[in-house]
């Protein structure tokens, strides 16, 4: 029987950077102008039968390794599943351009990713080329930034709060203090009762 990293190696390898097994599942890394014709070929060759998309997230490897890797700095990656033959598959894209994250959208060729494209572009920034809803779906409208880039501050930039006396929402600059975020138990010599000897 043949394994399908063997498979996709044989039928796809033009369209493919790398392509390996670890922990009992196949991963695939695609060239960004490859990604949409190799998803098709993934969904309709047979042997593969990648007919339900399961997730789709975006990845930020900023400071991977710490700091270790060079590469493009965002990535999309996607989990397939083929009910067909009951085999599945990772596939990852790398976004080409850091100031501008931008890869072909797979909305037409399974229509799950919609709402995990949209999540991606609104917490990590990513744009899905040819989605023809991308806005944001987690965060307000007015939002500004990308919350799961590493880059963003814990705390945000703007906080939003009822104001009494406008009788209306406001946004503001943060104004959380800091906190110590060290675990109590290791703060506090006696906590729960225990004194150390």
């Amino acid at each position: 029987m043949t394994s399908l990293k063997s498979l996709i190696e044989s039928r796809l390898g033009s369209q493919i950077s790398q392509v390996w097994e670890a922990l009992g599942e196949t991963t695939v890394t695609v060239h960004p102008d490859q990604y949409a014709d190799l998803c098709l070929a993934l969904r309709d060759q047979p042997g593969l039968r990648f007919d339900t998309l399961i997730d789709l997230c975006g990845m930020d490897y900023r400071d991977y390794k710490e700091g270790g890797r060079d590469g493009p700095r965002f990535a999309v990656v996607v989990h397939l599943l083929s009910v067909e033959l009951n085999q599945r598959l990772r596939v990852r894209v790398f976004c080409p351009d850091d100031d501008f994250p931008a890869v072909a959208s797979v909305t037409g060729i399974w229509t799950s990713a919609g709402w995990y494209e949209r999540e991606a572009f609104d917490l990590y920034g990513i744009v899905f080329e040819g989605h023809d809803d991308l806005r944001r779906i987690l965060t307000d409208y007015g939002f500004v930034g990308y919350p799961f880039r590493k880059d963003f501050p814990i705390s945000g930039y703007v906080e939003m709060r009822y104001d009494p006396e406008q009788k209306r929402v406001i946004y503001q600059p943060v104004t959380i203090e800091p906190r110590d975020q060290t675990p109590r138990v290791i703060r506090e010599d006696n906590y729960g009762g225990f004194i150390p000897q």
